[in-house]
């Protein structure tokens, strides 16, 4: 799965992720600021409002309205470390990755204690193969927590795991992909994440056993049912195969794709070359 960020919600990597994400608010000290009146009229609406246009655009997807509304609010507030934080990830669903470093690198620089600029930075160099740079960024998230005594940030074990994943390390892939799943119940991705990696690693039985926990709780889930599928036909039982291939393909037909499966959600490539397999015989 594309990495997670935070700070708006982005469509561009796919399921994610369609990449969920966590809109950072105008804070309450700019708001103040920017509701003192106007020196003179104007028809631009107060800063405040424009802050909220620029997160709808956001939320709704519409990063090519959203990128000018941020410009504008940065020319306005330039100290604003959300602001930043928040183009960061648009340049980034626009395809700028280097502009996005940027602009995450100036929110850490505006409040350096933030974890989440960390987060989107090393979405971005994820975007860009800089697996150092954006391990980096994820353990900075992890020691700081560590440190502070307080529990591990889910997402940047979960980002973490892509990182090492990508390096074709599936056994520490797996181990930070179970990490994130036990820091957030109900982080169904990760667990499916763990399970992709453990099929990977010829733990054929345990991916088994948490796809199948999955689809029991989750019974949309199309993740599960599609790994479910992969799992089941390279063990021979290709007519239970079909069944959760019915159920997979129905939610989502990305699962169809092997470029998407191994680039955007990042399957291991083992369940990837199975499921490549069912498909060509399922379509004799």
């Amino acid at each position: 799965m594309r990495p997670l960020c935070r700070a708006l919600i982005v469509a561009l990597c796919g399921p994610l992720l369609a990449l969920v994400l966590v809109v950072l608010p105008m804070p309450a000290a700019l708001a103040i600021t920017a509701g003192a009146p106007p020196a003179a009229a104007t028809t631009e609406p107060p800063l405040p409002q424009l802050f909220e246009r620029a997160l709808s655009a956001s939320r709704e997807g519409d990063f090519a309205a959203a990128l000018p509304l941020w410009n504008r609010v940065l020319e306005l507030a330039p100290e604003d470390a959300a602001a930043w934080s928040n183009r960061g990830n648009v340049q980034l669903a626009l395809g700028f990755a280097e502009a996005a470093i940027a602009d995450q690198t100036q929110a850490m620089q505006l409040d350096p204690l933030s974890p989440d600029p960390h987060l989107n930075r090393g979405t971005a160099e994820e975007a860009l193969g800089r697996w150092d740079a954006a391990e980096a960024d994820y353990r900075w998230i992890l020691e700081r927590d560590a440190a502070a005594g307080l529990p591990a940030d889910a997402s940047a074990l979960y980002n973490l795991g892509n990182v090492q994943g990508s390096r074709g390390d599936w056994f520490a892939a797996r181990d930070s992909f179970q990490a994130a799943a036990d820091a957030r119940p109900g982080f169904a991705m990760a667990r499916s994440s763990a399970a992709m990696a453990a099929f990977q690693l010829g733990q054929l039985e345990s991916a088994e056993r948490e796809l199948r926990a999955l689809i029991r709780r989750y019974p949309l889930f199309a993740d599960a049912r599609a790994g479910l599928t992969a799992l089941l036909w390279r063990r021979g039982a290709s007519g239970e195969a079909e069944s959760h291939w019915a159920a997979a393909s129905g939610l989502d037909p990305r699962y169809r794709q092997p470029e998407w499966l191994l680039q955007i959600r990042r399957w291991p490539p083992e369940p990837v070359s199975a499921l490549e397999g069912f498909l060509a015989l399922a379509a004799r």
